[in-house]
């Protein structure tokens, strides 16, 4: 998302009236800052509103930022279980390789009933941290609800 931002200020700036430039993204600055935010266009709607009054404002950019975060966080855990090693698959094998087993499956089944439950996990898993991501971004965290997120996540790491 963050490139998308830089290269929508780019086109922004050097062809502000091109249809194409504005569908992804017209941007403003505010008064007395260097700061630019976008006002309309895709990056508008991928970006978390301001304030709460922003989201009671514009109820319609709440939403799509809402269904933004959740379904791509819940996306991006469903995928990152398969890359982690942490498919129904992987986990199956590695049950078979500390001769541990379901009663009544076998490594067939046994692949199809963990698949009934790993993938569902992981996307409620990652729903709930998009959610936790917006509720900071919507109550005005320092920084980003992801920066702060993905802060206490590396620190937690250390502690291990």
């Amino acid at each position: 998302v963050s490139n998308l931002y830089v290269i929508s200020q780019m086109l922004s700036t050097r062809f502000a009236g091109n249809i194409i430039v504005s569908i992804l993204g017209t941007w403003s600055t505010a008064d007395g800052s260097a700061r630019s935010f976008p006002t309309s266009g895709l990056c508008y709607y991928l970006s978390p509103p301001e304030t709460i009054s922003h989201v009671i404002e514009d109820p319609v950019h709440a939403v799509a930022y809402i269904a933004f975060m959740l379904g791509s966080c819940a996306y991006f855990s469903k995928t990152w279980i398969d890359v982690s090693g942490s498919s129904a698959k992987d986990v199956a094998k590695q049950l078979k390789d500390q001769q541990m087993v379901m009663r009544g499956h076998r490594e067939k089944s046994m692949v199809h009933e963990l698949n009934r439950y790993i993938p569902t996990a992981a996307a409620f898993g990652g729903l709930c941290i998009g959610a936790l991501s917006v509720l900071a971004d919507f109550l005005g965290a320092i920084g980003s609800g992801t920066g702060i997120l993905l802060a206490v996540t590396i620190i937690y790491q250390y502690f291990e």
